[in-house]
């Protein structure tokens, strides 16, 4: 089976770090469009409201599903769900069981307050889990929770800075998961110059790719990228030749 490539559109970067950073429903459809045409397979993406902010409203969530499934029909897009957006886990469950539309899936970090519970409550919406892992102790919180025969994938994402540090962060919640045989799908990705080594690493294992501006706003030759979609293609090309 093809490893999966999933493209992050935006996160928290600012038009200041890189000027094609998408924020309204439009720019997300147009930049979701070219990265599934770049070989993007999964959409993730944040909403932001009307004043710039990062989001989980139903309504700038709904509007972004909205033009983004009219853009690139049949792709699954996957939502954060992230603590940085609302970081008390009661109001974030408040504001994710207000959703008025439902993404395909969420990213749901491991490591964060009330992660459980949001999971309990979107799966019974018919919502995918892809269970993020940020560090050593996000995959061991996940084996212990038992969360891991209900998810559709988990996304390996070390944070530190250091390219060495940063490869041997992922190998090490390899490991965890595999001890506790988790045989989900991986999808790997990196943080900013680490990015591209990490994703080195992930191809040579079999895994899948993220790429995007949300993670780096550089191609693996050190060269700034036009947008998404010349991530993603750089990323594809990785994958093609492993498969060739």
């Amino acid at each position: 089976m093809t490893a999966p490539l999933k493209a992050c559109l935006n996160g928290g970067r600012s038009r200041e770090e890189h000027p094609a950073v998408p924020r309204t429903a439009d720019e997300l459809a147009a930049e979701a469009a070219a990265a599934v045409q770049a070989g993007a397979r999964i959409v993730h993406l944040h909403p932001y409201d009307a004043a710039g902010a990062e989001t989980l409203a139903a309504a700038p969530c709904a509007a972004a599903l909205r033009a983004v499934r009219a853009a690139c029909p049949g792709v699954p897009i996957s939502l954060s769900t992230s603590a940085d957006i609302e970081p008390d886990p009661q109001r974030r469950l408040e504001l994710i069981g207000g959703w008025t539309e439902l993404p395909e899936l969420v990213t749901a970090n491991q490591g964060e307050p009330g992660v459980v519970e949001l999971c309990d409550h979107l799966l019974a919406r018919g919502v995918g889990i892809e269970a993020g892992l940020l560090a050593l102790a996000d995959a061991r919180a996940f084996v212990a929770s038992g969360l891991a025969r209900r998810c559709v994938r988990v996304l390996l994402e070390p944070l530190d800075a250091e390219p060495d540090k940063a490869v041997a962060h992922a190998a090490a919640m390899e490991q965890v998961l595999a001890e506790a045989g988790v045989e989900l799908e991986q999808v790997h990705h990196g943080d900013g110059r680490a990015t591209w080594q990490v994703m080195a690493r992930a191809v040579s294992r079999g895994h899948g790719l993220r790429a995007g501006l949300e993670d780096t706003t550089l191609l693996p030759d050190g060269r700034r990228a036009a947008g998404n979609a010349e991530l993603v293609r750089a990323a594809a090309a990785m994958l093609a030749d492993a498969d060739g």
